[in-house]
């Protein structure tokens, strides 16, 4: 098995609280604000400011491990997808595939979502009411203003890297790390391992934050829940899940385009890939972890006629570096929230967007959503311009788009798998002992 799926056993895994706790106190705090707003001035600007002060300090907690969790994980990722890489053909096929479809599902989520509320909007009122719900959370932080194109050419290449952290400029900050990455790659490999575990134990320390600051995840979602259900009333729910249903659009679209892939790509039967995606699928869809899910594509593998050493290259990598429905996902939301502030994206900044999902997904965190959502979409928010306030309450919802999210990674996975064994010479018309188990 690859030493790339080698993963750190102390990560968190799972929010704390549980996530059907974190969307249950968003329900109870988008009905109690709801109430609150009814009943007049006296109960309800005090509440709302008690809300919004905890609601802030929660989302501060969260924004605070951004910056260092994007460059540790970064680093790791770029690092040991080129590690990989010259580990040899099989694993540098697959980290080409791996980018490639990264590149990919981030402009299915940029254009994709642009094009879904174009069609499906938000109602004008419901988005008004849902920004004046968040106007008792303070957003001096946010990002002022999309870059322009002007913007963007003078701010790609940093200065002071230590000023672009300070500032929040997350787009020269990628690109510094990421010409970092690629150099301390090449480094003597002693000295290279010893910079490695300084990053690993940085990311890991900033999960470990995470999971401290998700324990207090009902409390800050139950507060900004209620500033929102305060000033939008009842258009809240129904933006709420507006929102869901868009994202989890994206995702599958980007399952299907998975299919696809193993189907005309790979050419496997369809009733064969069906097959061997359904335990997999199963398991991703009970826990939403990849990682949970890799004992059954190894089987699944095996049911393709995938040669077993092959698969025990090329999947653990799958788990350990290739999201697929991530950077559309990703996007997706922010796209999502520049359309319920009535922001418009010009396509410079779009593209800068789409670069940034793509790139951020290799370091990104093979956990539950609700662990890598904020650093996860941060970033891109961040590039953008666009205001990062509103993850922090869509942090409750994440529960059913990650759903779709980790389905449609493990048919992804198993679809580059068969891509890569039919280019190594595998027949893939089905694996005699895994069928019969099956």
């Amino acid at each position: 098995m690859s030493a790339v799926a080698e993963q750190p056993t102390e990560r968190p895994k799972k929010a704390g609280g549980g996530a059907w706790l974190i969307l249950a106190m968003l329900l109870l705090g988008l009905v109690l604000g709801i109430v609150a707003g009814r009943s007049g001035d006296g109960w309800r600007e005090p509440l709302v400011q008690a809300a919004g002060l905890v609601g802030g300090l929660w989302l501060d907690a969260l924004r605070m491990t951004v910056i260092p969790l994007v460059i540790a994980l970064l680093v790791n990722g770029i690092v040991g997808s080129a590690d990989a890489a010259r580990a040899g053909g099989i694993a540098a096929k697959a980290v080409a595939w791996f980018m490639a479809f990264y590149v990919f599902s981030a402009a299915v989520g940029g254009f994709g979502m642009q094009l879904l509320t174009q069609v499906f909007p938000l109602p004008a009122e419901g988005a008004a009411a849902l920004r004046a719900g968040l106007a008792g959370v303070d957003q001096s932080q946010t990002a002022a203003a999309v870059p322009s194109v002007a913007d963007f050419f003078k701010s790609i290449i940093p200065p002071n890297p230590i000023a672009a952290a300070a500032n929040d400029q997350i787009l020269p900050l990628v690109f510094f790390t990421v010409v970092f990455a690629f150099a301390l790659a090449r480094v003597a490999e002693e000295r290279r391992r010893a910079a490695l575990g300084f990053f690993e134990a940085v990311g890991d320390a900033m999960l470990m934050v995470i999971g401290w600051v998700l324990w207090l995840a009902p409390a800050g979602v139950l507060a900004l829940a209620f500033t929102v259900g305060a000033g939008a009333g009842g258009s809240a729910l129904g933006a709420v899940a507006h929102y869901v249903v868009l994202v989890s659009l994206l995702g599958i679209v980007v399952l299907v385009a998975a299919l696809l892939v193993g189907i005309l790509v790979a050419r496997i039967r369809p009733g064969l890939f069906l097959k061997a995606i359904a335990g997999p699928a199963a398991v991703a869809g009970s826990t939403r972890s990849s990682l949970a899910s890799l004992p059954a594509m190894l089987t699944g593998a095996e049911i393709l006629g995938v040669d077993e050493r092959r698969a025990d290259i090329l999947l653990p990598m799958a788990v350990a570096l290739f999201r697929a429905t991530g950077p559309a996902m990703n996007i997706g939301v922010v796209v999502y929230v520049a359309h319920w502030f009535g922001i418009a994206i010009p396509l410079p900044s779009l593209l800068i967007g789409i670069a940034v999902a793509a790139i951020a997904s290799i370091g990104a965190v093979s956990l539950p959503g609700q662990i890598s959502f904020i650093t996860s979409i941060a970033p891109i928010s961040l590039a953008m311009g666009i205001p990062i306030e509103p993850l922090a309450l869509l942090i409750a919802v994440e529960t059913i788009p990650d759903t779709f999210r980790t389905v449609g990674n493990i048919v992804a996975d198993l679809a580059v798998t068969g891509v890569i064994a039919r280019s190594e010479g595998d027949e893939l018309v089905g694996g005699r002992a895994a069928a019969d188990r099956a």
